[in-house]
């Protein structure tokens, strides 16, 4: 089961377990994300806004860091003009602990089925495979050894010659 989830202006694409970095969230203990875009479980898309606003992805903060710094320099040759800045992003860490359908089962895995015992050594073995290969494709004839022999160059022009030039 996944989620969309809206996240500082961004989207993000959400499953339980899933560790998400997401632009600076200042709270702490647990984010519960609503409404969400589109959640996906079994096979089945719900999109529809009505479904969505009861849908609820809950989140455990991790911890905060920092992107990578952005230099920002501005330049104009001739003027003397010349401001300098820098950014570095904020962001917060986070571990998705639920995403909550109301209505529906929750998800439990089922333990594996028990094997048949195998059968004794009575069952037929099946037969063997013939010994038939197929022969390689005949190579068809190509059209460019053909069109090279019959096809006509065109005329090369003609250069101008000394006694053209001073008339």
């Amino acid at each position: 089961m996944y989620a969309i989830i809206r996240a500082g202006g961004k989207q993000a694409k959400v499953s339980e377990g899933d560790i998400v970095d997401v632009e600076r969230v200042k709270t702490e203990g647990d984010v519960t994300f609503v409404p969400l875009l589109i959640v996906q479980k079994d096979g089945t898309v719900i999109s529809d806004r009505a479904k969505l606003a009861k849908v609820t992805v809950t989140a455990e903060i991790l911890g905060e860091s920092s992107g990578p710094k952005v230099d920002i320099f501005k330049y104009k040759a001739k003027t003397g003009y010349r401001r300098r800045a820098g950014h570095r992003q904020k962001y917060t860490q986070l571990q998705i602990k639920k995403i909550d359908v109301p209505g529906a089962k929750p998800v439990t895995k089922k333990p594996a089925a028990k094997k048949p015992a195998a059968k004794s050594d009575t069952t037929k073995k099946p037969a063997a495979k013939s010994d038939t290969t197929k022969k390689p494709a005949k190579k068809k004839a190509t059209p460019s050894s053909t069109a090279k022999s019959t096809a006509q160059k065109p005329a090369a022009k003609k250069k101008p010659s000394d006694a053209d030039k001073g008339a």
